[in-house]
């Protein structure tokens, strides 16, 4: 914002106006010249001192005048005045007046035109080396940013370390693709899991249907869903993945442990964890829900706790063996069970069953 009492030079001003800024008492310098930033500069592009702009600027308010008279006026030695008149001839800024001594101003335009002119065209380069400097500082910071955007981590212990941190410093979500075989963290072991649920952290968790038919995970996935885990089950999964808060997410780089430690990546912010996002969402729409809460039928109508386990578990295409060695019971009370879910549902084969069950709410 510009001030009423500014004294900054004004390129603008005519002639009349050069003439009242210079025509002061003796002694009084011009505003302009004292200690203004601006000043100084346009005077070093200009090739100018301070003496040499004061005694022209005395020179333009006279017209015409003698050195003593210049140094009369501006109040200081004639020597002094001297060399600024020497630096103005061989700027070609002060002529001869015509008679003995006596000086005018010559055009600064036509004078200082070349210099001016100069000036431009090194300017014009510096803007362009600043373009090139520019560009190859966002270069190196596009591949700084590249370097750090993906981290590997190697090693079972590494591995392990990494999926801790991430959940221990989950403020919101926590998404995970668990897939059979897990390779550094297997449920029992994933104790921060239950921390972060306490303190509020959601989790949503796709498990393939494989993984169920290990021993006890049905156990560890139902602790954790009792717990306040969201979980899903599908055919396969394409990748092992988890993501916090929609920040950070770890996918392991290698499909099984007989190719050698496990290494995995860790991803920050970029299209690449958005794309990660996408794929989860896409899988978490197409699973089924497992350990789902109850519809709205009257409580005496629903079926009970662990009946909606068999339910989800059915519906999610885990074969009768895998189910029954889960449950802890025999094959052929899985397939009582079942029918037994089946009368109640009003239908007599097992497709029959999965509609009714979503379509009563009971998944």
């Amino acid at each position: 914002m510009r001030s009423s009492s500014s004294t900054a030079p004004d390129s603008r001003r005519g002639p009349r106006q050069l003439t009242s800024r210079c025509g002061r008492r003796p002694g009084v310098r011009s505003p302009v010249v004292d200690g203004a930033t601006g000043g100084r500069q346009v005077r070093e592009l200009l090739g100018l001192g301070e003496d040499e702009e004061r005694v022209y600027r005395a020179l333009v308010g006279l017209s015409t005048a003698r050195p003593a008279e210049l140094a009369q006026r501006l109040a200081v030695p004639a020597a002094q005045v001297d060399r600024a008149l020497d630096g103005l001839r061989r700027r070609g800024l002060v002529g001869p007046a015509g008679d003995e001594d006596g000086l005018r101003p010559l055009p600064p335009d036509v004078a200082l035109g070349d210099a001016l002119l100069r000036q431009q065209q090194s300017l014009e380069a510096a803007r362009g080396m600043v373009a090139q400097l520019t560009e190859e500082y966002r270069a190196s910071v596009r591949r700084h940013d590249a370097d750090h955007l993906v981290e590997i981590v190697t090693g079972t212990d590494a591995l392990r370390s990494r999926l801790r941190r991430l959940q221990d410093g989950a403020r919101h979500e926590v998404l995970w693709f668990c897939r059979a075989n897990p390779l550094a963290m297997p449920g029992p072991e994933n104790v921060e899991e239950f921390g972060a649920l306490a303190r509020g952290v959601r989790y949503r968790a796709i498990y393939e249907r494989a993984l169920l038919s290990e021993p006890g995970a049905l156990t560890d996935v139902e602790r954790a869903v009792r717990s306040g885990e969201q979980a899903r089950v599908t055919d396969s999964l394409p990748v092992r993945l988890a993501i916090a808060d929609g920040a950070t997410a770890i996918c392991p780089l290698v499909p099984d442990r007989a190719s050698g430690a496990p290494s995995a990546a860790v991803i920050g912010r970029s299209q690449l964890l958005d794309a990660l996002l996408a794929l989860f969402e896409s899988h978490w729409r197409a699973a089924t829900p497992l350990l789902p809460g109850a519809g709205d039928e009257p409580a005496d109508a629903r079926p009970g706790e662990d009946e909606r386990l068999l339910l989800s578990l059915f519906v999610g295409g885990v074969p009768d063996k895998s189910i029954a060695s889960q449950l802890g019971v025999s094959r052929r009370t899985i397939q009582r069970r079942l029918a037994d879910l089946m009368e109640r549902a009003g239908v007599d084969t097992r497709p029959g069953l999965a509609y009714q069950a979503a379509r009563r709410g009971w998944l």
